[in-house]
């Protein structure tokens, strides 16, 4: 039987609705806490601050779009009434926990679980501290009677993140140093200091307008925190033959625990699904499909761009995915895929793609197409990850070496017959496709950089929304305003897509047309081409303006009635 993180709630972490309610409807300080187990049971709620499955399937920022956008592309966010993220409950539960758990006579068992409970705060602050910059830090159970504590003002994002550290180092002290895939250990710690401190690092090196000193004090602890799980915890990354490994690694059933640091569980015996098929297969989740700079991005097969090809603009679709990066064909429906346990080869469908590069990552067996009836393991840390964590943060404090990018990078490339990166020939002629997207760069180190991000790009491409956080600790969200496009063609017509001799799609003007097992889309409704009947990449989303105030979009606005409740609330910049 699998065992399941964060899928039952104990009452106790329900009990709690905000700030300032004690949980002690559901227990008693004085006859909780006295055992381990208690402990465990305690915690157990904890781990409901993980994110779903749809938080980590289901990316919509400029790596994978649909047929709508979010407000945040769209440049529509409004100061909310209410809610907006600002929402105290898990740390209520977190810092209760942590003001009893000394109750228990097992020392040890405490600082386990403090341990656990620091873990999940550091994991609190650092969404708030991304979301909102300036925050609270709450490092105890607040009374409801606790007026000055309940209308305190924010504390300064160099306060809050010192305090994260603290505890996220406390965390990696005194948690277990196994492997488990679906608990909190050391190394889950290690991995999640890695994660922060990159993003705060990076955040403060290319954010100057928040006057954020420290930068190269957190890549450093990105650095350190990433070698020590590099070096000492013997994960790796799972490898079969290049053509089916890194798909596997997303299709299992079960977390690959070789290279899964911790996963979300699914189980058809305890009857826990997701959505993941039917929400690939069918038009009714945005018909999601990755977005046209990405496919330019991955590499071709021997380690050259695709974008220094002649003509790469109006190259069709089986011409372009022919010889590139593996990860593309197990990313991407590409000529001879097929479904897991079958032989028919398919075709991108148009009623489940607006892009038309149809995704297959985490897609598993046809068994599991039914709505909301999936049981593949979502990975929220994965070892890839801290690898490439671990490269950027050298490349970006101007240490990296070949025999660091050979310790990190090549194993991700190794994985998929890729060549690694070549540290002297990156910065000696950086790639002009990705210099023009990425404009905040600078520098010697310019080329490895934008590698570096390539490599993160395709690596990590539909877990966690990683993508948003990147392109807002990079500062590069002038890059949510690019209009969003998909596979390129020359106008109407027939089209076999994989050369199987075949009419896959027809896309045509006027009458529709009678083509026996075709695809018919009617140019100017169903799909749109940048040049109409003169052909183009297809649009997404066309009609819409996006915006992104560089001076407001980099962190969320305060709730309305938190500013009403609590007068010393400031709001972010530019949300007044």
């Amino acid at each position: 039987m699998k065992k399941l993180i964060s899928l039952i709630a104990v009452a106790i972490g329900l009990a709690a609705c905000d700030l300032n309610l004690v949980p002690q409807d559901a227990i008693s300080p004085e006859t909780f806490f006295k055992t381990e187990n208690d402990l465990l049971l305690y915690t157990n709620s904890f781990y409901n601050a993980l994110p779903s499955a749809e938080d980590v399937y289901n990316e919509d920022v400029d790596n994978v779009v649909k047929n709508s956008l979010r407000d945040e592309l769209q440049g529509t966010r409004v100061v909310p009434t209410s809610g907006g993220g600002w929402s105290w409950t898990t740390l209520r539960n977190i810092n209760y926990f942590l003001a009893n758990s000394a109750k228990c006579p097992d020392t040890k068992a405490v600082a386990k679980y403090n341990g656990l409970a620091r873990f999940f705060r550091a994991y609190f602050y650092f969404g708030m501290v991304k979301r909102f910059g300036d925050v609270p830090w709450y490092s105890r159970a607040i009374e409801v009677s606790d007026q000055e504590m309940l209308t305190k003002a924010r504390d300064s994002r160099t306060m809050v993140m010192d305090s994260v550290m603290a505890d996220i180092n406390y965390a990696i002290a005194n948690l277990d140093g196994s492997r488990q895939v679906n608990s909190i250990t050391k190394w889950t710690a290690l991995a999640l200091k890695s994660r922060m401190a990159l993003y705060e690092g990076t955040f403060r090196k290319y954010h100057p307008e928040f006057n954020l000193p420290g930068a190269d004090k957190f890549l450093d602890e990105c650095v350190s925190a990433s070698e020590n799980l590099m070096t000492n915890s013997g994960y790796t990354i799972y490898k079969a033959t290049p053509a089916t490994a890194y798909g596997k690694l997303f299709s299992s059933d079960n977390a690959i625990p070789d290279e899964v640091i911790l996963a979300r569980d699914f189980s058809d015996e305890l009857q826990v699904y997701h959505n993941l098929n039917y929400y690939t297969m069918t038009a009714s989740y945005g018909k999601p499909g990755l977005e046209k700079k990405l496919v330019n991005s991955y590499l071709m097969a021997d380690g050259s761009r695709f974008t220094d090809i002649k003509g790469y603009e109006t190259m069709q679709f089986y011409d372009e995915v022919q010889n590139r990066d593996p990860r593309l064909s197990q990313t991407i429906r590409t000529p001879g895929y097929t479904r897991i346990g079958e032989t028919t080869p398919l075709v991108a469908e148009f009623g489940a793609t607006v892009t038309g590069y149809q995704l297959i990552k985490f897609v598993s067996a046809p068994k599991w197409d039914t709505f909301s009836k999936d049981i593949t393991d979502m990975p929220i840390f994965r070892y890839a990850e801290v690898l490439l964590n671990f490269a950027e943060a050298k490349a970006e404090r101007g240490t990296l070496t070949q025999a660091d990018l050979d310790r990190s990078t090549k194993l991700t490339r190794d994985r998929v017959g890729m060549p690694n990166i070549n540290l002297t020939s990156a910065n000696a002629n950086p790639d002009p496709y990705q210099a023009q997207q990425y404009t905040q760069l600078s520098g010697s180190n310019t080329g490895v950089i934008l590698e570096i991000r390539r490599e993160r790009r395709v690596e990590l491409v539909m877990e966690n929304f990683f993508r948003w956080d990147d392109l807002i600790r990079w500062k590069e969200g002038q890059l949510l305003t690019k209009t969003f496009k998909g596979m390129y063609f020359p106008g109407p017509g027939n089209y076999d897509l994989d050369k199987n001799g075949k009419i896959d799609l027809v896309i045509y003007e006027g009458t529709k047309p009678t083509v026996a097992g075709a695809q018919l889309l009617k140019l100017g409704s169903e799909i749109l081409l940048e040049n109409g009947n003169k052909g183009g990449n297809i649009v997404v989303n066309g009609h819409i303006t996006k915006k992104f105030n560089e001076a407001r979009d980099y962190l969320y606005p305060i709730p309305t009635q938190e500013r009403l409740l609590n007068p010393n609330l400031t709001q972010n910049p530019n949300w007044e």
